[in-house]
C-alpha cells in the first residue's frame, strides 16, 4: 500500500510535552466500527470492559539509553576527536549494543568512543565501534560487560525522549518517573510502552473490582519505533526487530480467557505485536522468547487480540498503519480528525484511545 494513504496533518500544539496528572485523567477516544466514536477518560476503562476480559501489559522497563560523548580516531597525526550522540537500540551480548548515532556517516570500525557521565562521580563509559548492521545502526562493543555495564549505562545515560519531545525541550528529573509505567519490571527498553503510562494504582483497583484480569508480557521497545517510514510503499519498508517473552503460564491463562468467551485487550501496540507474533492461525497463543519484526498493515488477519488501547500516533508511521489495520483505515482517519478537532493530545505523553477490532461487535 502507498504510504501517503496514512498521512494526516497534525497541529504542533497538540503534541504533548508532559503527561496528564494524574495519569488516568487523560482523555480516551473509544473507536468502535459498530457504534462509532465516544469521548471518555482513561479512568473510565473498567466500565468499558466486561467481567472476564483480560488486559495484557508490557512490563518492559526503560533504561537511560541516550548517551553523549565523543568519537576518537587514532592516526599518524594523533587523535581526531569529534562529538557523538548515541541511542542504544538492542542488546546483542553481554557487552555489545546496536545503536543509532548522530552523526553517523564518519564513524568507522575500530574507532573508539567515550561517553561521559553528567556528574564526576562515575568513570567515562568507553569502547570500540565494531561496524554497522544491515539497517545502518552501529555495533558498539563496550569495555565493560554484564551487570557492570548496566550500572555504567544507568550512571551515564539519560532518558531517551522521543524526537518530537526532545527537539522541543531537554529531558529532566521528572522524565525518569513520567517516562516509565508504574509496573515496569524487566529492564531493556529504550522507549516506553506509552499506552501503559496512563495506569495508576487506583485504576488497577477499579479493574480488579470489575472482574477484569491483568497479565504481563515483555517486549523491549527499540529506538526503531521512532524511525520514519522512508519507503513510498509499505512493501518496501523494513521493520527493526525487538526482543520479547511470553511465559507459558501467561499463554495458558490468556488462552483460557478466550475459551470461556472473554476478550483480550492489548495495552499498547507493543503488547499487540508480541501477542500476534506468538499466536498461530487457529488463534492459540504459544509461549514465546525471541525477536519479532512483525509489520501489521491493512489486510492483516488478527489472530488473538480483540481490543487495543493505544495513544495517538504519528502520520505515515507503522503504528498508524497498525491501528488502521485493526479498525479500518477510513474509520481511523475519521477518528484522528475528530481527535484533532476536539483537542486530544498526541504521541507518547498524550491521550489514549480504545479500539475495537473491525471484525468484532461493539463492547
Amino acid at each position: 500500500m502507498h504510504v501517503d494513504l496514512f498521512d494526516f496533518d497534525l497541529p504542533e500544539h497538540l503534541i504533548a510535552l508532559r503527561p496528564a496528572s494524574p495519569r488516568d485523567s487523560a482523555r480516551m477516544l473509544v473507536v468502535d466500527p459498530a457504534t462509532g466514536l465516544r469521548d471518555r477518560y482513561v479512568r473510565d476503562l473498567a466500565g468499558l470492559l466486561r467481567p472476564g476480559d483480560a488486559l495484557v501489559f508490557n512490563d518492559t522497563k526503560v533504561i537511560p539509553a541516550q548517551l553523549e560523548g565523543v568519537r576518537i580516531r587514532k592516526g599518524d597525526g594523533g587523535e581526531a576527536v569529534s562529538t557523538l550522540s548515541a541511542t542504544l537500540h538492542m542488546r546483542v551480548s553481554a557487552n555489545r549494543w546496536k545503536a543509532f548515532l548522530r552523526p553517523a556517516k564518519r564513524v568507522r570500525a575500530g574507532d573508539r568512543f567515550r561517553f561521559d557521565p553528567a556528574s564526576g562521580d562515575s568513570a567515562p563509559l568507553e569502547g570500540t565501534f565494531e561496524g554497522r548492521g544491515e539497517h545502518g545502526e552501529a555495533l558498539l562493543a563496550f569495555d565493560l560487560s554484564g551487570p557492570a555495564l548496566d550500572v555504567a549505562i544507568a550512571a551515564t545515560g539519560h532518558v531517551p525522549l522521543p524526537p518530537y519531545i526532545a527537539s522541543r525541550r531537554a529531558d529532566d528529573a521528572r522524565d525518569r518517573r513520567d517516562y516509565q509505567t508504574i509496573y515496569a519490571n524487566m529492564e531493556g527498553a529504550v522507549a516506553a510502552p506509552t499506552a501503559g503510562l496512563h495506569f495508576t494504582d487506583t485504576l488497577f483497583e477499579a479493574i480488579d473490582q470489575a472482574g477484569i484480569e491483568r497479565h504481563f508480557v515483555t517486549l523491549h521497545v527499540g529506538a526503531g519505533t521512532f524511525l520514519p517510514v522512508k519507503a513510498t510503499d509499505t512493501d518496501d519498508h523494513v521493520m527493526h526487530a525487538e526482543t520479547g517473552e511470553i511465559p507459558a503460564a501467561t499463554a495458558d491463562a490468556l488462552n483460557a480467557v478466550k475459551q470461556r468467551g472473554g476478550r483480550v485487550v492489548a495495552v499498547g501496540t507493543t503488547s499487540l505485536r508480541l501477542l500476534e507474533s506468538a499466536s498461530d492461525t487457529n488463534g492459540v497463543l504459544h509461549p514465546w522468547r525471541g525477536a519479532t519484526d512483525i509489520f501489521i498493515t491493512p489486510g492483516y488477519r488478527f489472530r488473538f487480540v480483540d481490543l487495543l488501547m493505544t495513544n495517538f500516533h504519528l502520520p505515515r508511521s507503522t503504528l498508524f498503519m497498525l491501528v488502521s489495520a485493526f479498525c479500518g483505515r477510513d474509520l481511523m482517519q475519521r477518528a484522528y480528525a475528530h481527535a484533532i478537532e476536539s483537542g486530544y493530545r498526541f504521541y507518547s505523553y498524550g491521550d489514549s484511545s480504545l479500539l475495537m477490532r473491525a471484525d468484532r461487535t461493539g463492547p
